[in-house]
C-alpha cells in the first residue's frame, strides 16, 4: 500500500428500494463552500483513519461522526459506520443544538442496520 492510498474509502449509504443516496443528496443541496469543507474533513478520515477529535468522534453503537465547522458559526455532522474496510456515510445534517439530536442518531443506526442485513 502506498503512503497516499485511502485507508478507508468513503461510500454513500444506498437506500433500499429507491436507490437514493441521502447523504449525497443532502450535500448537493448545500452551498459549494460548505460541500468543500465537509469533503475535506471526510477526506481527512479516508486517508488518516483512525482519526480523533476535533475531526472525528465515536458516538455509539458503531456510529461515528465527521465534525465540520462551517462559516457563519454553523456546524455540520456526517454520521458514518465502518463496513468491510469502508466508511459508509449514513446521514448528514446541520447541527442546531449542542447534543446530537436523538432522531439523527437513530436514523443513522437504522440505516446501518438495514445495510448490514
Amino acid at each position: 500500500m502506498t503512503h497516499d492510498a485511502k485507508r478507508v474509502p468513503a461510500r454513500f449509504y444506498l437506500q433500499e428500494g429507491t436507490g437514493n443516496e441521502p447523504v449525497r443528496d443532502w450535500l448537493l443541496g448545500l452551498p459549494k463552500p460548505d460541500r468543500r469543507k465537509i469533503g475535506v474533513d471526510i477526506k481527512t478520515v479516508e486517508y488518516g483513519w483512525p482519526v480523533g477529535m476535533p475531526t472525528c468522534r465515536h458516538l455509539q453503537k458503531g456510529v461515528w461522526e465527521v465534525r465540520t465547522d462551517l462559516d457563519g458559526n454553523r456546524l455540520s455532522r456526517v454520521l458514518f459506520c465502518m463496513s468491510d474496510g469502508q466508511m459508509i456515510l449514513l446521514h448528514g445534517f446541520i447541527k442546531k443544538t449542542k447534543a446530537t439530536p436523538s432522531e439523527d442518531l437513530d436514523l443513522a443506526i437504522k440505516r446501518m442496520k438495514e445495510m448490514k442485513k
